[in-house]
């Protein structure tokens, strides 16, 4: 469908009234000059005694004949308006879609952004469209973000986490501590990992996950069978106990896709999730690929056998 029919979609139903409006419009402008010469020939036979009203008819002509020529000059500097506006938003168009066409983002995408939303707008309920501006503004507020090098939302965003484990090519690297325990037993669980899954035998994508607790009594059968489960589907998993490690690195859950976007799940003050951050620094991120890196190192030496001496 194109941008044309959906934009005259009611154009055949609507012409009858727009030239009905365009000929009381002329008849209005008509009749406002029409009064205007008439008042002024009434005003110019009051002030002119002589018999001769040559002059008078002469005032009250080019005096209507002005108003109606205003008339028409005021409705054609707003039309003329009306069209530079109209330019000036097509000119704007134009350059947004020329970037879009050299940027990585493909331009048909963002037309069949445009035309879905025109389509609500058109045939749409009251509440479809503002149900579509509020999620338009979402995105709009998720792109900007994004295009500044950071992105947030309340909460936890499953759905980042499947679209980014779909966008990665090379490695994913992921901790998780309590704060995403309960995560593991829900259903957008399964699709994550269905996700990681298919990255792994498709793309040959490199997944680590680390699951941290603070005490040895908190690696529970359930746990083991979650890790095990992981390394079925391909995945190195492993659990690290904090208070068996020699050094005292940084903790949080975080997951690193590509070593270029780091997707962070904040805690609130009862250690449950409170927001999800999205960040491209390359500060950030190196920050936290050392911090994966030191906390591996620390998994893999708690693995290692513990060789005792009797003395």
């Amino acid at each position: 469908m194109s941008v044309t029919s959906l934009g005259n979609g009611n154009g055949g139903r609507n012409q009858p009234q727009t030239q009905n409006a365009g000929r009381h419009k002329v008849l209005l402008r008509v009749l406002v000059a029409g009064v205007a010469g008439a008042v002024t020939f009434l005003l110019s036979g009051l002030l002119n005694q002589e018999d001769d009203n040559l002059w008078e008819w002469t005032m009250s002509i080019s005096l209507g004949c002005t108003v109606l020529i205003v008339q028409y000059l005021v409705d054609f500097g707003e039309r003329f308006e009306k069209v530079d506006q109209g330019f000036a938003e097509i000119l704007s168009a134009t350059e947004l879609f020329s970037q879009v066409d050299g940027s990585v983002l493909r331009s048909e995408e963002v037309t069949r952004l445009v035309l879905g939303y025109t389509r609500v707008r058109e045939q749409g309920g009251d509440i479809m469209q503002a149900f579509a501006e509020k999620e338009l503004g979402r995105l709009a507020r998720m792109m900007e973000g994004l295009g500044s090098g950071t992105a947030d939302c309340p909460g936890e965003n499953h759905e980042w986490l499947i679209d980014l484990t779909d966008c990665t090519k090379m490695t994913l690297d992921a901790t998780s501590t309590s704060v995403d325990r309960e995560f593991w037993y829900s259903g957008p669980a399964e699709r994550y990992l269905a996700a990681q899954e298919k990255a792994i035998r498709r793309r040959g994508v490199e997944i680590r996950r680390l699951f941290i607790v603070r005490t040895e009594d908190e690696v529970t059968p359930e746990l083991r069978a979650l890790c095990e489960d992981h390394r079925r589907r391909g995945i190195d998993a492993r659990i690290a106990v904090r208070s068996l490690m020699e050094s005292n690195p940084r903790v949080s859950d975080f997951i690193v896709f590509d070593g270029e976007l780091c997707h962070e799940t904040k805690p609130d003050q009862e250690n449950n999730p409170d927001s999800t951050l999205l960040s491209a620094d390359p500060d950030h991120i190196e920050d936290h690929i050392t911090q994966f890196t030191d906390l591996w190192a620390e998994a893999e030496r708690q693995q290692t056998p513990r060789v005792t001496s009797e003395t």
